[in-house]
């Protein structure tokens, strides 16, 4: 087991939660901007920084990846790295870690073992820890990038025992964690009950992000059974907000 997922593991088992702050990989292209976000995310005591997105549109993600990593080294030690990859392009050695994300919710076939193949000896090259992560995009409200770009349907915001099954067929599969998103600016995150229902039936750690937008709503998931909450697009309007979310879920 890599340092990440034992990381990841290791508070779980504490009762820790953790916050992981989502950049967008074109911040790249304002450096100034990009030194901002990550600084202001350690100094909230983010406890991971997922780098990546459905959809890219600058060359630099190495660069970005770079800079991120660069910045994210303080006093106490550094703040893990991870790749949240859009697609077998979004890879870069100077991160610690990437979700090797497979798409259960869904059935492109090339974001359940497609992509995987293309990638997997970039990133046994660059020596990155690959955590097998099962995603599952539930309904947040609205179309997002991420279920027109995977061109599937996401699983339905009120139906917790769908969420439980698939998540569990993921566990019986081999992955090591579950990550679920309604996708960036979504109007609703995954609910709580949804949260209940997959925490009752997988021993994994549970990865819970999109639409997350206020403190109240962050410790309500963390109750609900979340191990660790992404928080980006609402980070990125609103940077005091990561603040509050630290002091929720950290104390």
């Amino acid at each position: 087991m890599g340092a990440v997922l034992s990381r990841i593991e290791a508070a779980r088992a504490s009762g820790r939660k953790l916050l992981a702050v989502l950049i967008d990989p074109d911040f790249g292209q304002d450096e100034e901007r990009l030194e901002r976000t990550v600084q202001n995310a350690c100094m909230a005591r983010a406890d991971l920084l997922f780098v990546g997105g459905s959809l890219l549109t600058s060359a630099a993600f190495d660069r970005c990846v770079e800079l991120v990593k660069r910045w994210s080294r303080g006093t106490t030690g550094d703040v893990p790295v991870v790749l949240f990859p859009g697609s077998p392009a979004q890879l870069s050695g100077h991160a610690d870690a990437v979700l090797f994300l497979s798409l259960i919710s869904g059935r492109n076939p090339e974001l359940l073992i497609g992509h995987h193949v293309t990638a997997a000896p970039t990133v046994k090259a660059l020596g990155l820890e690959a955590i097998p992560t099962g995603y599952l995009l539930v309904d947040g409200g609205k179309p997002t990038t991420v279920s027109y770009v995977s061109q599937t349907l996401p699983l339905p915001h009120d139906k917790p025992g769908i969420a439980a099954c698939t998540a569990l067929a993921g566990e019986l599969l081999g992955l090591r964690t579950i990550y679920m998103d309604t996708g960036s600016g979504a109007l609703r995150t995954v609910s709580p009950a949804m949260i209940a229902a997959v925490r009752q039936a997988v021993d994994l750690p549970l990865i819970v992000g999109g639409g997350i937008r206020d403190a109240a709503t962050a410790r309500a998931l963390c109750e609900a059974g979340a191990d660790v909450l992404v928080v980006g697009t609402a980070f990125e309007q609103d940077p005091e907000l990561i603040f509050a979310m630290g002091e929720a879920m950290h104390g």
